[in-house]
């Protein structure tokens, strides 16, 4: 599958689950992924730590693919980056807090001379093909834990990756209904986002 003139959204994990999260965006014959990360292995799988996405898909469009946008440095966000970036070959897009886990995953594995690194400040924005991206400070257990808002030419995606309403967190600036309400005002055609299991982690609503 090629993407033609239109606006494609491929989950090969974390949609619906805990853990694993890997989702493509496609547009004008390309691709960009948004994180990396890993699962971890309970009583079915004795002898199993982790379990890392299953990437064929995007495998055999690899030529096609532009980039690797990560949205915060928790492992089930980046955790897969030190076992499969080498071999996807493109760069990954980070703010520095994110970067320096995933810098320091790769000189663990002894390949981040082969990977390349692209950090991104806070409320950052740059442009991958047909894509345009820009870092949203999200309220969340880490620091610099980003939702991403996505420029098209076939429309714009609010990918808020993990995030909670908090007033007062102890970590970053708050996420608020009105910040919300303000990114809703300028324009979303598309809303990813794995909203019943944060309605029910956070208490929200």
């Amino acid at each position: 599958m090629t993407p033609k003139n239109e606006l494609l959204f491929c989950g090969l994990g974390g949609s619906g689950e805990i853990g694993m999260n890997v989702n493509l965006y496609g547009c004008q014959g390309k691709w960009v992924m948004v994180d990396l990360g890993i699962t971890f292995a309970d009583p079915q799988y004795p002898g199993v730590d982790v379990i890392l996405p299953d990437l064929s898909f995007i495998e055999d469009r690899i030529d096609d693919l532009l980039g690797i946008v990560i949205t915060h440095g928790h492992e089930d966000h980046i955790g897969s980056l030190p076992y499969l970036a080498e071999d996807l070959g493109v760069p990954i897009y980070a703010t520095p807090f994110t970067m320096g886990l995933i810098r320091g995953k790769l000189e663990e594995e002894g390949i981040a001379n082969r990977v390349k690194l692209k950090m991104i400040p806070m409320g950052g924005n740059f442009q991958l093909g047909p894509f345009g991206f820009t870092f949203v400070e999200m309220s969340h257990s880490i620091p610099e834990a980003n939702a991403l808002l996505i420029d098209t030419p076939y429309g714009r995606v609010f990918h808020t990756g993990d995030w909670k309403l908090d007033k007062n967190p102890v970590i970053g600036n708050p996420t608020t209904p009105e910040g919300f309400m303000a990114i809703g005002d300028k324009g979303v055609d598309v809303l990813v986002c794995d909203l019943d299991q944060h309605l029910q982690r956070h208490r929200v609503g």
